[in-house]
């Protein structure tokens, strides 16, 4: 698909064009993103927590084993010794699944990175119920509102790979603790790789009249289906890419929002407490309008292929293009 943008939303950049490139898994890209700042940035560690081929932070270990620290299955540990580090002068990186790298080690994020403002990057692979078969147990549906909840946290997700690449750069070049997160299986990939890439931007993929669809992570592709389905009906969707959760955008979601009258969101989390509860947010406060919220209906996941999961659990493009008639049809006459 081929999306073309003749024009800019006040306060966000506007990508001109997007192809799908390739099928690539988020992680991956973030493994190379990490090889690159070793090789850029003497100041990048990594503590990774046995799980350094999940995360693709071969080249990065070989390459600069001094900088690379194994810490086992010790989430608790790996949190506070890259406080240590960070207070030491250096930005570490620690990297395992989502669900480890929040659940389980909340309170030494909160104490030891997030009340001191440490510039510590936690970087979470295989979120969402796309890490499949691993089932409920692993499938983190709650991180972001638990790192959307600490003071001073960015939380970054990124919607495909060269944008994985281009977050993972940007959260190291960031002073500050910051949750960036992505995952396990292939995705389309249709974003370019952005030296630029700003946190706290959103990015409007395509431009409407009649509703805004609000999307992170794999689900901005969801949307970008979405906004073809709900076009073949007639229905002009805007739909706008926020990458970071935290801090939002929320001057570009305003500006849409009285644009086109009526908001979807679309998160592969909980209902509660991700992006949905962020928008909700903004448009009680700044401009109330019919919103919908396209994510997991507060239940844990389950095993499965990740494409069956994301049907089951109600996040496709079809569900998106429901919602979006679901708000239009609430609009005040």
């Amino acid at each position: 698909m081929t999306i073309r943008l003749p024009g800019f939303l006040k306060g966000s950049k506007v990508m001109p064009k997007f192809t799908v490139k390739d099928n690539k898994p988020t992680r991956n890209a973030f493994g190379e993103a990490m090889a690159e700042l070793g090789k850029t940035n003497q100041d990048v560690v990594v503590l990774c927590a046995d799980l350094k081929g999940s995360l693709k932070l071969e080249k990065f270990s070989e390459n600069h084993p001094d900088r690379y620290f194994s810490v086992g299955i010790a989430e608790a540990d790996m949190i506070g010794t890259a406080a240590g580090l960070a207070i030491g002068g250096k930005i570490p990186f620690t990297a395992t699944f989502a669900e480890f790298s929040t659940g389980r080690v909340y309170d030494q994020i909160r104490q030891s990175v997030a009340y001191s403002g440490l510039n510590v990057k936690i970087c979470a692979s295989h979120a969402g119920l796309t890490l499949g078969e691993d089932g409920a147990t692993h499938q983190a549906l709650e991180d972001i509102g638990l790192m959307r909840a600490l003071p001073g946290m960015t939380v970054l997700v990124p919607c495909d790979a060269n944008e994985t690449y281009s977050a993972t750069l940007a959260a190291a070049r960031h002073q500050g603790p910051v949750y960036l997160r992505f995952g396990r299986p292939n995705q389309p990939n249709f974003t370019e790789i952005n030296p630029d890439f700003q946190i706290g931007k959103a990015v409007v993929l395509k431009e409407g009249s009649d509703v805004t669809l609000v999307a992170t992570g794999i689900l901005v592709w969801k949307a970008l289906e979405a906004a073809d389905r709900l076009e073949a009906d007639g229905i002009s969707a805007e739909v706008i890419n926020i990458h970071t959760i935290k801090p939002l955008d929320s001057d570009a979601i305003t500006a849409s929002s009285l644009k086109t009258g009526a908001v979807v969101t679309a998160e592969e989390h909980q209902m509660h407490t991700g992006l949905g509860d962020a928008v909700a947010h903004v448009l009680s406060t700044r401009n109330p309008v019919p919103l919908e919220i396209v994510a997991v209906q507060d239940t844990f996941g389950e095993s499965g292929l990740p494409d069956e999961l994301l049907s089951a659990y109600g996040l496709t493009s079809g569900a998106l293009a429901d919602a979006a008639k679901k708000a239009i049809s609430r609009k005040k006459i």
